[in-house]
């Protein structure tokens, strides 16, 4: 995609001509966006376009760069005071009447720091976004202070990030920066993007590459070396400040930003399981969360923070649970709905699923909805999936947990016993790997699958013939998929619980028995998982963990990882278990 329609206008600024482009009404509130090194404003179309429906969307390419004139001599006309004239003349241009939103990525949210943080923009800005720059005001002091305190952990910071700013060094080397952007650096950056970082061209970038990335490398010759060595002591932001973090960022480490409240006290946080160039890779969810802060400074309110483990990780993320009526798929909801995220709550009972995703609200979601939905109904479940992506949009994390129990002998299960368990545990989860992981895939923004597997998978058992093979079989596609969908980002984890004290116990069907025999062993059944008491709560808590970790298998309970280890090492052992009578 890029800004082609966008109206185009040059601003002038200490000799400077600006190439300014805007996008949306006028009329609505602005949003300045500001890019980062070696790009150029186009490295934004993504979020521009997602942006302009609801605001004035103003891009501009940072002078030396694009279609922005180039400062003579290059050294000191670069400096961070003059970015800030040019700042400020584009907002004087596109809204002389209102503050701005800002938003920065990599150097524009360096420079975007200090017009936030300086005397002379207060007033002038109504809210600021930042992704994968810091202050360098911040981090003289982050530096300064790990320096004066060589404590193992701030000597361990200070080398991780040390290693990482690599390319801070080599842009200081005279001459030869501009001789490797200029000749094989150049040439070969967009396929350095497109395999390192998954950034589709379209446009992007430019064939002002191998000048843009010359110039600019004296962002960091006219400023890192003097503001690192004295930062200033007053760089507090006077505007409310999101920091949005990839946790995958190979230059920048998530440590930069301890103690940013500090400086930046109205500060919400942002994490997002991604690399450094999200405005490519995520423009989706970044614009999301822009158009979120900029409606609560605009008037609007944010939604409540979020707190927990994972209280910065789902933020905004729209999370899709099947069997989301009880038991693990309800606190799985609630987990997610905890951290942020947006649910669909999905089971066959609509009654159960109204009530989860209203419960799901109370504890944090922006929004929830439920969907009565038969997982073992192709139709259905294709229908839902059109529903969802028309409605609420492409599913960041899939949850596959309905499933049933069943408990006999082989010889007892009869074909129909069999149908069952596989349309339910097998069929259900193939449905939704279909279906939304396609819709993952296509969009091209990453995403996770979870599939709720269980111990049996890798326990075998005289008893649960039909029930350890649907696990095992869910188990093996969520290893197939995972390493299908590596490539896209879309990471895939098999959840493998052991004995949870949930209501699958009471529904649980016992082949060959009548009615009557069954009735007690559901009744027994439910009884010992009772007394084993491990609450879903706790499989909910794991399977978050195993997305933010992108785990492949997670067993959950003690026992399941248990017999995870003895299938791995001692296999005959977890065979002569299995010839066991269960106490029931």
């Amino acid at each position: 995609m890029t800004l082609d329609g966008a109206r185009e206008r040059r601003v002038l600024t200490g000799g400077i001509d600006l190439c300014v482009a805007e996008l949306g009404d006028p009329a609505d509130p602005t949003v300045i966006l500001v890019h980062g090194y070696p790009d150029t404003k186009e490295v934004w179309s993504e979020v521009a376009a997602r942006l302009a429906d609801r605001f004035h969307v103003v891009l501009y390419d940072v002078r030396g760069h694009g279609g922005s004139t180039t400062p003579r001599p290059l050294r000191g006309g670069f400096t961070l005071e003059k970015l800030t004239d040019d700042f400020l003349a584009v907002a004087d241009a596109v809204s002389p009447d209102r503050p701005v939103h800002l938003v920065g990525h990599d150097w524009g949210s360096v420079q975007s720091w200090e017009f936030v943080t300086v005397a002379r923009t207060e007033g002038r800005i109504a809210s600021f976004t930042s992704m994968s720059g810091p202050s360098l005001d911040h981090l003289g002091h982050w530096t300064k202070g790990r320096l004066r305190r060589p404590t193992p952990r701030a000597v361990a910071q200070l080398l991780g990030q040390g290693r990482r700013s690599w390319y801070v060094y080599a842009l200081h080397t005279p001459v030869l920066p501009e001789l490797a952007w200029r000749g094989p650096l150049g040439k070969r950056w967009p396929k350095l993007l497109a395999r390192l970082e998954k950034v589709s061209g379209d446009g992007y970038p430019t064939a002002s590459l191998p000048t843009d990335a010359a110039n600019g490398a004296w962002l960091y010759r006219d400023n890192v070396r003097s503001r690192l060595r004295r930062p200033r002591p007053d760089a507090h932001a006077h505007a409310p400040v999101q920091l949005i973090t990839p946790l995958g960022d190979a230059f920048l480490s998530e440590r930069l930003y301890d103690g940013l409240e500090r400086w930046a006290p109205r500060l919400v946080r942002r994490t997002l399981d991604a690399k450094h160039w999200i405005p490519r890779t995520r423009p989706d969810q970044v614009a999301a969360w822009i158009g979120e802060f900029v409606t609560a400074n605009e008037g609007g309110r944010l939604p409540a923070t979020a707190t927990g483990a994972y209280a910065q990780r789902f933020g905004g993320r729209l999370v899709l649970v099947t069997g989301a009526g009880s038991g693990i798929g309800r606190a799985t909801a609630f987990a997610f709905a905890e951290a942020g995220a947006r649910v669909v709550a999905v089971d066959r009972d609509a009654e159960s699923a109204v009530r989860t995703a209203e419960l799901a609200r109370l504890v944090g979601a922006p929004e929830a909805w439920a969907e009565p939905v038969d997982v073992t109904d192709e139709q259905a479940m294709e229908k839902l999936a059109e529903k969802v992506a028309t409605e609420y949009g492409v599913v960041d994390v899939l949850v596959n947990n309905a499933g049933i129990g069943l408990s006999g002998s082989f010889f007892d299960t009869t074909p129909e016993d069999w149908k069952k368990v596989l349309d339910v545990n097998l069929w259900g989860v193939i449905h939704g790997c279909r279906l939304f992981g396609k819709q993952m895939a296509e969009r091209g923004q990453g995403g996770h699958i979870v599939n709720i597997a269980s111990a049996a998978a890798y326990q075998p058992s005289k008893v649960l013939a039909a029930y350890s093979t649907s696990k095992a079989a869910v188990l093996m596609l969520s290893e197939c998929l995972r390493a299908e969908l590596a490539g896209q980002g879309i990471g895939v984890s098999a959840i493998c619980p052991g004995i949870v004290n949930t209501n699958i116990t009471t529904t649980a069907r016992f082949a060959g028995v009548d009615a009557e025999e069954q009735a007690r062993r559901q009744k027994r059944t439910a009884r010992l998982y009772g007394l084993r008491n491990y609450p879903p709560e706790k499989v909910a808590s794991a399977i978050l963990r195993a997305v933010v970790r992108n785990e492949a298998v997670a067993p959950v309970t003690p026992e399941a990882r248990g017999a995870h280890l003895m299938s791995r090492f001692l296999p005959s052992a977890l065979r002569t278990l299995a010839r066991m009578d269960p106490p029931l």
